[in-house]
């Protein structure tokens, strides 16, 4: 008897377990992060050398010729004055990067160059030393290396065939940095907690979950900062913060919200959308415009001209719209379904569904982007 109830003890101890695992949670740290712990912009100006006559044309870009002028001053080369230089093998870049939090002297960080100028192919080149700086001015870390850049191309013939981007390449760890960024985590006793999207039932949600493991720590200061109390000593601090980061938290429902992109037709809807009864009646306008060339040629010895002329004509339909009845529906199926009953295409249905925003029937916020 004692072997049959252990196992089944057992059993309802993993089910226990499965049942209290929260449905839907997520890692806190996928939902919100520390307050202080962010990355920096660095920006430096700088040129590519070695390319295959592929560089600016110095006619055209002036701040090319001007740079190597004063980098080879700086190496001890002058110039003789008026000389006119011809770079094929130059190009001015503008390099940028992202300071990681944390970052110390010595870390080694990604570089993206891209050209400024008229450069037909960044391909092949080596970014001379440049230094990038901060929105302070101040030097964080010095760029150097050979790029990677993932494109090709060829012409000949006046045909030209370009496969991805020539323009502008990498340089995997190309950066060395030079300067460290205080990063301070809280201040004093505390910690900030700052969700990526304020909601106050998801603020309400993570302060239940960082009391549950360690009481009384946290309160929501609004609905994106929770304010945490951590331990002074560094050591303990970290440990603290990685518990909390990979706490599971239930985020709370979103609000209803309908994404419309105007430029390339496409539409998304979250879970709560939704309808009411509606009637829609739709209709498409087509214009076509046409131009026929035609060519007036003179008589033989009549010493005339040949003369060409537009034949233009302009076509416009308007097809009969049917009335449909939009049934509501409270849930995203119901609306997908009431949605392809209309039959439109993707732009068609953004005016739709901005009408139904207007009269409404639709339970959602529209947002154009």
């Amino acid at each position: 008897m004692t072997r049959i109830v252990r196992p089944c003890l057992a059993l309802l101890a993993c089910i226990g377990m499965l049942a209290s695992a929260p449905a839907g949670a997520e890692r806190l740290k996928d939902l919100a992060s520390i307050g202080g712990v962010r990355q920096n912009q660095l920006i430096g100006y700088g040129l590519v050398v070695g390319l295959d006559g592929s560089g600016d044309q110095t006619t055209q870009t002036p701040f090319t010729v001007q740079s190597i002028i004063n980098m080879l001053g700086n190496l001890g080369i002058t110039l003789p004055p008026g000389q006119s230089l011809q770079l094929r093998n130059v190009a001015a870049v503008m390099v940028t990067a992202s300071l990681p939090p944390f970052a110390r002297p010595g870390q080694q960080i990604d570089v993206t160059v891209s050209s400024m100028g008229n450069a037909r192919s960044l391909k092949g080149g080596t970014l001379v030393m440049t230094p990038l700086k901060g929105a302070d001015g101040q030097i964080y870390a010095m760029a150097q290396g050979n790029l990677a850049v993932s494109g090709a191309g060829g012409s000949a013939g006046g045909t030209k065939v370009t496969v991805n981007h020539l323009s502008a390449g990498r340089i995997p760890g190309g950066a060395t940095v030079e300067r460290a960024i205080p990063t301070p985590v809280g201040q004093g006793g505390a910690v900030f907690v700052e969700l990526d999207d304020a909601d106050f039932g998801t603020a309400q949600n993570v302060v239940d979950a960082i009391n549950r493991i360690a009481p009384g720590s946290a309160q929501a200061v609004d609905g994106r900062q929770i304010q945490v109390r951590a331990p002074d000593d560094p050591n303990l601090r970290v440990a603290f913060l990685g518990r909390l980061e990979n706490l599971d938290v239930t985020p709370a429902v979103q609000a209803a919200k309908v994404i419309v992109n105007s430029r390339t037709g496409s539409v998304v809807m979250n879970q709560k959308v939704a309808l009411q009864n509606c009637a829609v009646a739709h209709g498409s306008l087509t214009v076509t415009v046409s131009n026929d060339p035609q060519v007036s040629q003179p008589g033989p010895l009549s010493g005339g001209q040949t003369v060409v002329t537009n034949k233009g004509a302009v076509d416009v339909k308007q097809e009969g719209g049917t009335l449909f009845n939009v049934k509501g529906g409270t849930n995203l199926a119901d609306v997908v379904k009431a949605l392809n009953a209309v039959g439109a295409n993707p732009l068609e249905l953004i005016a739709i569904l901005q009408a139904m925003k207007a009269s409404g029937a639709l339970r959602a916020e529209l947002e154009v982007i």
